[in-house]
C-alpha cells in the first residue's frame, strides 16, 4: 500500500455516488492518465467493493492508487448494504502528483543529520502549508506564510510550540534552501509562560511501588532518578550503564549533545535483576522485536498505568518525572548549574523555570491571612 507522504494533491476534487461508481473511475483514471498523474487516491470512502473496483481499475491504467487504511478495519455490518444503506455514500477522490520538493527537503535534512522528529516535523508542515495555501513553492509569497501561521493560531488553536516548530520548518525551505528573504520577516509569538507539572516524592514513591513488572519498573526508576527525556530512556545500550562511576552516559540527545547525569543506587540494584531475568542484547529495552527498543508510547502507556495503580489523578506525561527530578534536587540544595549538566540544558534560563515550582523557598513564605486575628464565626 503507498503512502500519501510521496505525493502532493493537485485539487481536482470530486463525489459520487456508488450507484455510479464505475462510470466515475473510470472517467477520473482518463482525466488522470491525460495529466500524466502517477497516483490517483480516494480518501473518504464507505464500502469496501467500491475500493477493490477503484484500486483494480485503477492499477489496470498503470497509475499508482492509495486507498485510505480505515477501509481494512472498518466494522464489517458497514458492509452490508441492506443494514447500513451504504450505496448512498460517497468517494472522494484526489489526483495526486509527485511531490518533489519534498523529497528534496527530506534529503537536505538528512544531509545534515537532523533527527527523525525533526526531519518529521518538517515535512509535516511543509506538505500541510501548501496544501492549505495551493500553490507551487515558486509562487509562495510573505502574505501566505502570514496567512497559514494565522490558520494554525485561530481556527486549530496550535500552541506556541506549535506555531515555533511551524515556522522553523518554512524557515529552514524557503530561507534556507530557497533563498527567500519573507519568511525571515515572520514575528515568532511568545511562548506561553506555563509552569510544569511536578509530582511530590510521595507520590512518585507511590507511583514506583505499584508497578511489578520488573522491565517497566527498570524504566520508570531510570527516568525519575537521572532527568531522563523518553527519547533518551529507550535508546540506551547496556554499555551506557557506568555502575563503576555510577553514571549513565546519553549518546546524541537533544541538539546532538552526549553528557552524563546520575546512576542511583537503587535504580543500579532494580537494573541488575532485570538485566538477570531480561538478558537485553542491543538496546537496555528492548521492544517487542529484540533488533528495536521499546518505543516511547510503550513508555507513556506504562507510565499512564502506574498512575492509575497509584491513584494519581494529575495529567502527567513521562517528563513529568524528568520535571520532578530537576525540582527535587533543587529542593535538596543543588546548585541549578549542576541540575542544568545533568539536564543537557544549552540555556541556564531552561533549568531556572524549577526554581517557579521548588516548593522550598514557598513554603517558608507565611500568608498574611494568617497572621490576622479574625473573630471565628460562621458555624450557624
Amino acid at each position: 500500500m503507498h503512502s500519501h507522504s510521496d505525493y502532493v494533491p493537485l485539487h481536482l476534487h470530486t463525489e459520487y455516488s456508488l450507484l455510479d461508481g464505475a462510470i466515475k473511475i473510470n472517467e477520473l483514471v482518463a482525466l488522470a492518465s491525460s495529466y500524466r498523474m502517477p497516483a490517483l487516491a480516494i480518501t473518504d470512502h464507505g464500502n469496501l467493493f467500491g475500493a477493490v473496483e477503484f484500486y483494480k481499475k485503477v492499477s489496470k491504467a498503470g497509475i499508482k492508487p492509495i486507498i485510505g487504511c480505515e477501509v481494512y478495519i472498518a466494522p464489517k455490518s458497514r458492509f452490508d448494504k441492506e443494514k447500513d444503506n451504504v450505496s448512498e455514500s460517497s468517494f472522494h477522490l484526489i489526483l495526486l502528483a509527485k511531490d518533489n520538493n519534498v523529497e528534496n527537503l527530506r534529503r537536505e535534512l538528512l544531509s545534515r543529520k537532523y533527527s527523525y522528529r525533526t526531519v518529521k516535523g518538517y515535512l509535516y508542515y511543509n506538505r500541510d502549508f501548501l496544501s492549505f495555501i495551493r500553490k507551487e513553492p515558486s509562487g509562495i509569497n510573505d502574505s501566505d506564510i502570514k496567512d497559514y501561521l494565522l490558520h494554525l493560531a485561530e481556527e486549530r488553536q496550535s500552541a506556541t510550540s506549535t506555531l515555533n516548530q511551524a515556522i522553523n520548518a518554512l524557515k529552514f525551505y524557503y530561507g534556507t534552501m530557497l533563498k527567500k528573504k519573507f519568511v525571515y520577516e515572520v514575528k515568532r509569538p511568545r511562548k506561553d509562560k506555563k509552569l510544569p507539572v511536578v509530582l511530590s516524592k510521595e507520590e512518585v514513591a507511590k507511583i514506583l511501588s505499584s508497578v511489578d513488572n520488573l522491565k517497566h519498573k527498570a524504566i520508570l526508576m531510570l527516568v525519575y532518578s537521572a532527568g531522563l527525556r523518553v527519547g533518551e530512556v529507550v535508546k540506551l545500550k547496556p554499555e551506557d550503564i557506568d555502575s563503576k562511576r555510577m553514571l549513565i552516559r546519553i549518546k546524541g540527545a537533544k541538539g546532538r549533545k552526549d553528557r552524563y547525569t546520575l546512576l542511583s543506587e537503587m535504580a543500579l540494584e532494580i537494573l541488575r535483576k532485570y538485566w538477570r531475568d531480561y538478558k537485553p542484547d542491543k538496546w537496555l529495552f528492548e521492544g517487542a522485536k529484540k533488533e528495536r527498543y521499546i518505543s516511547t508510547r510503550t513508555v507513556q502507556h506504562i507510565l499512564e498505568h502506574a498512575c492509575r495503580q497509584a491513584g494519581i489523578r494529575k495529567d502527567i506525561s513521562v517528563h513529568t518525572l524528568r520535571h520532578s527530578f530537576a525540582t527535587h534536587l533543587l529542593e535538596g540544595g543543588t546548585d541549578l548549574r549542576y541540575i542544568q549538566e545533568l539536564l543537557g540544558h544549552a540555556h541556564s534560563k531552561t533549568t531556572e523555570i524549577y526554581t517557579h515550582v521548588s516548593t522550598k523557598s514557598l513554603s517558608k513564605i507565611q500568608s498574611p491571612l494568617d497572621s490576622l486575628s479574625i473573630a471565628k464565626g460562621g458555624d450557624d
